[in-house]
């Protein structure tokens, strides 16, 4: 059921969601805001478990709703219902189409429209040459496939759909938090209370996912350059362990494709190449579930 749930949901993000505006459900900004209140006055282990609570309450209706349907209809409903929901759940936004429109900013030399795109790819304005930018570009395409992408399937090939739901209205609450702390720096006021706690939480949830995601890029690119990168960048990292998922997508993705610098001018290829390492990790993932399924080893 998964499987079939999977593809299908796949195929409806690629086609109905791009007609649509479903991909950012905005009515639960209003709920973060309200709970971000009430974490602002918590701290430590408090701060942790309210968290964890205020991302389970909007899973609870998904979860009744699929124990509800339970066989029906022979299980067409719930492979329908769980296709839905995986369709809500990857993104918020098209990846693809992010990418898409970077680049086509950046070749028309759009430098407006490339900063905005830009900043909404990486969640932060970032400083320095062009060049620095398509760097940074490159990076968050690597860490986002993450957030949009493998992190939704595997809690939904782990939990079903509520694992799927579970895992980006951890996102979409980690992204509130990290809008509402840009901008507080921009008015020179320090990071909200809460962050700490919501992108613990969140980090957590993705950590797993990230690790075989970075294991999926040396497999789709170059193995040896992407473990050597992975490996050296434990050599300098002194955060915790679930604080450093993007910077460890970042420099195995980056290894897999190798050295893409150009001789003269900014080159876009990068990017390219990172959106194109996605893709190809994607296949490898879906026909990895496939054949798990066949063979009768998936969850």
């Amino acid at each position: 059921m998964k499987l079939i749930a999977l593809i299908l949901g796949l195929i409806l993000e690629r086609t109905a969601t791009r007609l649509l505006s479903l991909r950012e459900p905005r009515g639960l900004d209003g709920y973060f805001d309200r709970c971000f209140r009430l974490l602002q006055r918590r701290r430590g282990i408090a701060a942790l478990l309210l968290t964890v609570l205020i991302v389970i309450v909007p899973v609870l209706p998904v979860l009744l709703l699929m124990v509800a349907l339970g066989d029906a209809l022979m299980g067409v409903l719930a492979v329908g219902f769980a296709a839905v929901i995986l369709v809500f759940s990857l993104g918020p936004r098209d990846l693809g189409r992010e990418v898409d429109d970077y680049l086509a900013a950046m070749e028309a030399g759009d430098e407006e429209a490339s900063r905005r795109l830009a900043k909404e790819l990486v969640e932060a304005d970032v400083a320095g040459s062009e060049g620095r930018r398509v760097l940074a570009v490159e990076e968050a395409v690597l860490a986002q496939a993450n957030n949009r992408i493998f992190g939704v399937i595997f809690w939904f090939m782990l939990l079903g759909p509520s694992g799927a739901w579970l895992f980006r209205v951890a996102d979409l609450m980690r992204r509130r938090a990290v809008f509402k702390a840009m901008r507080l720096r921009a008015a020179d006021e320090p990071d909200p209370g809460y962050l700490h706690a919501v992108q613990s939480v969140y980090g957590v949830l993705a950590w797993l996912p990230a690790r075989l995601l970075a294991l999926s890029y040396a497999m789709a690119g170059s193995f040896e350059h992407a473990m050597s990168d992975w490996r050296g960048y434990y050599d300098t990292c002194s955060d915790k362990f679930f604080h450093v998922n993007d910077e460890i997508l970042a420099c195995a993705g980056r290894g897999a494709i190798g050295n893409l610098a150009t001789e003269g001018g900014v080159s876009v290829e990068p990017v390219r190449a990172a959106m194109r390492l996605v893709s190809r990790t994607l296949l490898i993932w879906v026909t990895a579930i496939s054949l798990l399924t066949v063979f009768g080893y998936a969850i």
